[in-house]
């Protein structure tokens, strides 16, 4: 049953259309390790075996042609991907009360399921998905599978600790700020954040905190990051704007070449009161010289806005705004005006600083928020065809590290800028960016690098990411137990 959990998607799918395997002896072996790990792990918080093992046994293998990865077993994030007649509680101790479930499928979820896979529940998420780490009031922490006294990394934490242990191969993941990236750094996995408008979040949404998030998945491999992306692509009806689909399918790319690139290094901080942990700086420079190695132009060189001051008061002008708009939907939803002492502490400051700004302020963010996005772009154009950076600033920090509290909401946040201030820029440009696992710490808790590419250009982050992947391989190093 382990073993095939240790599986990739890709791999996982090509067994059942070889019959060697079926759907349902796939879903029972994902069940079985999530129900002997999860106790420890805490990364799946709300499950849903019998209609999983249910769907499975209707599945006939003759689809396999139509549903590329029929049977493979999947989970989604809690913030997200909705599904009709189930749980979503945000990470909320409000919605979790209220035991409420939606109504609808996402268009995410039904793509997802129209390519086969099959969904076993829900992952641990923090409230909002508003830390970069996993530890919400209403579920608990989600501990780190490589040292569980650390985080699993956030918001996608429950994600990312559920494929790095081995419960699921694939599973659902968002980025507002890194929230796909910083956990599959802490996780040891692979973490594309892709172009804002690549998939959609309709139909009940147009789009999230402005178009800084974005989903995708957190996986082992690049070759299931890019077919899952091929699996989401697209538009659907009503989103307000899309990202154009490349001429070939994503997954093409894992197998072609880019040729000579050029590649601008960063291992110092955007910010420069957030120093730059050794082993942070350590993966930066272990990449740079694997792509060296690999005939790529390598040199010291980064986007002059991307240390602009203003551009984290913005980034949190923007959030908070959405937060406040975030408690009156959940208001709605359950039926009366949620009060401080139903939601987090951070959470409640947040909202009072979006509800201090006025319109014009907002708007005036979004204003430099777009200019910002020009003047990253034009060191693109330059003719620079990849940054590289630290995907965080510090390792992956002890549980509890991130904590807020009522006398002092917003110090938790404070203290999170480590975890963010390489990712975030790249939400706020819509560019893709990726992380991967490219070193350890002396301890054994994963670093990871982080490539970001020109808009639209998730095939050249994928190319050089086999690349990588080939030249230094990861797939068989797992958390240890």
């Amino acid at each position: 049953m382990r073993e095939l959990c240790r599986l990739d998607a890709t791999e996982q799918a090509a067994l059942v259309r070889r019959r060697e395997v079926t759907p349902i002896e796939l879903v029972d072996a994902a069940i079985a390790c999530i129900e002997q790990l999860n106790p420890r792990i805490g990364a799946v918080i709300l499950p849903a075996f019998e209609s999983a093992r249910a769907r499975a046994r209707q599945m006939k293998v003759d689809n396999a042609e139509t549903a590329p990865f029929l049977g493979v077993p999947f989970l989604m994030k809690d913030l997200g991907g909705h599904e009709a007649g189930q749980p979503f509680h945000m990470g909320m101790e409000a919605l979790k009360r209220a035991a409420w479930r939606e109504a609808s499928d996402s268009y995410i979820v039904q793509r997802l399921r129209a390519a086969g896979f099959v969904i076993l529940g829900r992952t641990n998420t923090p409230e909002l998905g508003l830390l970069p780490t996993t530890e919400p009031a209403a579920y608990g922490p989600t501990r780190n599978p490589w040292k569980p006294t650390h985080s699993a990394g956030g918001s996608s934490g429950g994600a990312a600790a559920a494929v790095a242990s081995g419960m699921v191969s694939v599973a659902h993941a968002s980025d507002g700020g890194g929230s796909i990236r910083i956990p599959a750094a802490h996780c040891g996995l692979v973490g594309l954040k892709p172009t804002r408008g690549r998939s959609s979040f309709g139909p009940l949404a147009g789009e999230r905190w402005a178009g800084f998030s974005c989903e995708l998945v957190v996986s082992r491999t690049v070759r299931d990051t890019a077919a899952l992306l091929d699996v989401i692509a697209g538009p659907a009806p009503g989103d307000p704007y899309f990202a154009a689909r490349p001429s070939t399918p994503f997954p093409h790319a894992v197998t072609s070449r880019p040729g000579q690139l050029r590649v601008g290094v960063m291992s110092t901080s955007p910010s420069p009161e957030i120093p730059v942990h050794h082993d942070c700086a350590a993966a930066v420079q272990a990449v740079a010289a694997a792509l060296a190695e690999l005939g790529h132009a390598v040199e010291d060189a980064h986007p002059q806005a991307y240390t602009e001051t203003d551009r984290l008061r913005m980034y949190v002008t923007v959030v908070s705004c959405n937060v406040a708009r975030a408690l009156e939907v959940v208001s709605d939803k359950i039926g009366h005006t949620v009060q401080a002492d139903e939601v987090e502490p951070l959470t409640w400051a947040l909202a009072e600083l979006g509800r201090q700004c006025s319109a014009p302020q907002y708007i005036a963010a979004i204003d430099y928020v777009h200019s910002f996005g020009r003047r990253m772009a034009a060191w693109w154009e330059q003719g620079f065809d990849l940054l590289l950076t630290p995907t965080t600033a510090a390792p992956p920090p002890l549980l509890g590290t991130l904590q807020t509290t009522p006398d002092a909401p917003l110090e938790g946040f404070i203290r999170a800028a480590p975890f963010g201030v390489f990712t975030s820029a790249f939400n706020m440009t819509g560019q893709p960016a990726i992380s991967l696992p490219m070193h350890w710490t002396p301890d054994g808790l994963p670093v990871g690098a982080h490539l970001v590419a020109p808009y639209g250009r998730e095939d050249l982050l994928l190319q050089v990411s086999a690349q990588l992947e080939e030249a230094r391989p990861w797939r068989d190093r797992g958390p240890p137990g």
